[in-house]
């Protein structure tokens, strides 16, 4: 049975109506792309398992997960959502509280008799379930240090529900310990949200690092499908020299789209739901949605 992904007409954000020689120029610089119509699905999976990381917090992880999650599940994807930060701010996010979930994604590591249909929950966006967390996740960090293979109990964890997805996303804490190799040696590509300030560009460096020594010693298929920006405002000449210098640095591996700042986005969080319904027509939802068409041609689920 095909899904219909749904069509939402939306306003672009000032930023990208400017144009040149009539191809409009993106918040990158660089001439903006028009990413196809994604097309609706007859059968789903295996799915494209994404890293959502950067050690650096208050980036915009969290959001952009919960949101660019909704933005492909509105598009017709089944898409898994994993809360892999102790915090719990995913959940939050998607309108559960932590204190009062029976299992979470420590269950799911730490129990061997536990399943991922045992944790999981359906969010309030058809199409996008949530494997949640809570505080009982900073554990796992400390108890996993004598497991065999300590390092790969996520992907074994996630194996037998991949085929039931198109997108898996994984909300990484704002760390390179454990739990965060754990979600590198699961992912097939990482997404970087980067604020757009100095101080980010300086985490990069060493968060690429680590990605390579992932790559090189328990992971060989991973890759970084993109950097994107977050926190952007077109109005500033800060943001525009990071996200110049970000662009000089990766060149094509950061995303077209960039994030820009709304009052929205904190609004959804007390409203535990996502932008693309919260505010269905607002230019953080666009941007989003954009993203995922983005994602969906540079990164096609398997």
């Amino acid at each position: 049975m095909s899904t219909q992904p749904v069509a939402i007409e939306t306003e672009a954000p000032p930023e990208l109506v400017t144009s040149t020689a009539g191809r409009p120029i993106g918040p990158t610089g660089r001439p903006m792309p028009r990413f196809p119509e994604p097309a609706p699905l007859d059968s789903h999976g295996p799915a494209r398992i994404v890293a959502m990381c950067n050690q650096k917090g208050g980036v915009g992880k969290t959001t952009t997960t919960i949101n660019l999650g909704a933005s492909l599940a509105e598009m017709g994807r089944r898409v898994l959502l994993v809360d892999f930060d102790p915090q719990g701010s995913l959940s939050v996010g998607l309108g559960i509280n932590p204190h009062e979930i029976d299992r979470s994604v420590y269950n799911l590591l730490m129990d061997r008799d536990c399943t991922v249909e045992d944790v999981v929950l359906k969010s309030n966006v058809p199409g996008m379930d949530v494997l949640p967390s809570n505080i009982d996740l900073s554990a796992a960090e400390v108890q996993l240090v004598t497991e065999v293979a300590r390092e790969q109990v996520l992907t074994r964890a996630l194996e037998p529900v991949v085929a039931d997805y198109d997108y898996i996303i994984i909300d990484c804490q704002p760390s390179l310990g454990l739990l965060t190799v754990n979600a590198l040696t699961a992912a097939h590509g990482v997404i970087v949200p980067m604020e757009c300030e100095f101080f980010a560009l300086r985490g990069v460096a060493m968060l690429v690092e680590t990605i390579r020594k992932v790559q090189e010693r328990l992971n060989p298929v991973l890759e970084i499908d993109g950097l994107v920006a977050t926190m952007f405002d077109p109005r500033t000449v800060h943001c525009k020299e990071v996200l110049a210098r970000l662009v000089e640095a990766f060149g094509d591996k950061v995303f077209h789209t960039a994030i820009s700042r709304t009052i929205r986005f904190p609004e959804t969080t007390v409203a535990g739901e996502p932008i693309t319904t919260f505010a269905t027509t607002s230019s953080g939802a666009y941007s989003y949605r954009q993203l995922a068409k983005e994602v969906l041609a540079r990164c096609p689920a398997r």
